[in-house]
């Protein structure tokens, strides 16, 4: 019924006009911004999941950062382990040489002075050798009874790091004394025993480093795959996108001339009157 007071027609074409205006702003920011949910309205499941699935990068990020420095600390006290190592293996040579009878007491004392300077350089070493300032190989950080690192998004996701009390002391070379030979024959059992010992400490290492390595390689796999998780829920698809913001254009641009049509239809039913 055609009437003047009332302009429905109008009214209709406002309202699709702010329709089709809101959809070609969402389809711009959506493609100014890169990302297809810019408010929870946009899929309020979808930013549900993915605001989780960022807290998980983010926590694999530092468990990434984490298996590193683990790594970092292994290394160095291998470091150090192979250094003392050394020492132990020119001490044996020390002693092998006192045990020999060809060897004077005046020739044995002489060789006791440079051992014990290997003696107390073997405590140097271990206590010497640090990360972020803590020894790792004296046995007077909590290295020695082990350290949890964490290695994944859950409290539970650990790794411990255990590095073996390398100093003279507790590898039983700190009371030897080779200015005899029989003194030179007891170090020669007791080094044998002290190299053993830092060999199975540096094998130990090498295992954990080993661990940490390929934790840090699954790491870095599962952040990738969780970030391409994220980008198939969050970013815009560029191509689809674009063409809903030109249906959108198109359909405003309608709206705009019908409105504007719809606006000249009081004065037509005017002319009526005339």
């Amino acid at each position: 019924m055609p009437v003047i007071s009332t302009n429905t027609a109008a009214n209709t074409a406002v309202r699709f006009l702010n329709q089709n205006a809101a959809s070609e702003s969402s389809s711009l920011a959506k493609i100014a911004s890169g990302s297809r949910i810019n408010k929870a309205s946009d899929d309020a499941a979808g930013l549900a999941i993915a605001t989780k699935i960022s807290s998980d990068i983010t926590s694999l990020q530092q468990a990434s950062t984490n298996a590193t420095q683990a790594v970092a600390v292994l290394q160095t006290a291998d470091g150090g382990a192979s250094n003392i190592s050394d020492i132990l293996t020119r001490m044996k040579s020390l002693a092998s040489q006192s045990s020999s009878g060809t060897v004077t007491d005046t020739e044995r004392t002489y060789l006791q002075d440079e051992f014990s300077q290997l003696q107390d350089e073997v405590d140097g070493t271990a206590s010497g050798t640090r990360y972020n300032g803590v020894s790792l190989l004296d046995g007077t950080s909590n290295f020695s009874t082990g350290v949890d690192v964490l290695v994944g998004t859950d409290a539970s996701d650990t790794i411990q790091i255990k590095i073996d009390n390398l100093s003279a002391s507790n590898l039983g070379i700190s009371s030897l004394d080779i200015s005899t030979q029989s003194g030179a024959d007891s170090a020669l059992t007791t080094l044998d025993t002290a190299i053993s010992s830092v060999s199975s400490a540096r094998a130990s290492i090498g295992a954990q480093e080993s661990r940490f390595e390929f934790r840090a390689n699954a790491l870095s796999s599962t952040e990738e795959n969780l970030s391409s998780a994220k980008s198939s829920i969050t970013d815009v698809d560029v191509a689809a996108e674009q063409a809903n913001l030109s249906s959108a254009e198109v359909k405003t641009q309608a709206a705009v001339a019908a409105a504007a049509q719809a606006n000249q239809m009081p004065q037509y039913l005017l002319s009526l009157l005339k």
